[in-house]
């Protein structure tokens, strides 16, 4: 399911209540209860009553501490639901007219990055945008038929598909490092999320992909070495076509909304002149 199209959480989501919340979510951070009193200016008393099941919290004071411990908007609504109230934060389709300044301010990123590829995905790299050169990419290793559009609306795990030995897995000279990078990314959002949680799951199914084994995570640890490379390089290689790029990604940051907080433009860019020149002529008008 993805952050634009999925069901709001259900109250016994990740937590069966309130206090496992807050103190899941204060453990996470490291923090005592002195510190957490410290920097949301919240009796360490109070804190210790709410985490025992002695004092029931307000809406205000669940908000106030979420933003205390920098909880996700996502985990602030189960925060919320937890102790039986609604969810603050809106989630919506980016199809919702409410959206549409963020669908064109995301068009006009993916058309700017031409003639190279650019995605927009979820939290759980779930494609929801993308541009005609990531469209020729894809139909290109995928061998689409010309002219066979990419699904976008969260069907397709971008991931998945690169670690899938069936998918792009197969073209990707350097597909270990990518692993270990795709499931540190996941696991990191495992991690955030806490307990039974979606990115929990997609971790285990990535991790159950053949040739990559139940401990994938520690066996690919990401490259640590002073002397590498500031970014994760993929190198493609398919049809005597060898090609070097790199990703950034950039996030839609807002304090308001749950999908548009989530989503994450990854824009690629050409490592060398020769895969620079070959996109160039794939997406020449």
């Amino acid at each position: 399911m993805t952050a634009a199209n999925q069901s709001p959480p259900s109250r016994d989501q990740y937590f069966g209540d309130f206090s496992a919340a807050l103190r899941y979510w204060r453990g996470k951070r490291g923090y005592s209860q002195l510190h957490l009193s410290t920097v949301s200016a919240v009796s360490q008393r109070h804190i210790s009553f709410l985490e025992s099941g002695r004092a029931q919290p307000s809406k205000e004071l669940i908000l106030k501490l979420g933003v205390a411990l920098d909880v996700p908007l996502r985990q602030r609504n189960i925060m919320l639901l937890a102790a039986g109230f609604a969810p603050a934060y809106q989630e919506r389709n980016l199809s919702d007219p409410e959206l549409a300044a963020v669908r064109q301010a995301l068009d006009f990123m993916l058309a700017q990055q031409a003639p190279y590829p650019a995605l927009v995905v979820d939290r759980l790299w779930n494609l929801q945008l993308h541009n005609a050169p990531a469209a020729r990419l894809f139909g290109w290793l995928l061998d689409l038929p010309a002219g066979q559009p990419i699904p976008g609306n969260g069907v397709l795990n971008v991931l998945k598909l690169m670690l899938d030995p069936d998918g792009l897995r197969q073209y990707l000279v350097n597909w270990d490092a990518v692993c270990a990078d795709a499931l540190h990314w996941i696991q990191r959002e495992a991690m955030g999320d806490g307990p039974g949680s979606e990115a929990t799951t997609l971790l285990a199914e990535l991790a159950a992909l053949p040739g990559i084994d139940a401990i994938g995570i520690a066996a690919h640890a990401p490259n640590l070495d002073r002397r590498a490379l500031p970014f994760l390089p993929l190198a493609i290689r398919k049809d005597g076509v060898e090609l070097n790029v790199f990703t950034t990604i950039t996030t839609m940051g807002t304090p308001h909304d749950v999908t548009v907080h989530e989503l994450r433009l990854e824009s690629f860019f050409p490592a060398d002149e020769h895969s620079k020149q070959w996109f160039i002529a794939k997406n020449v008008a």
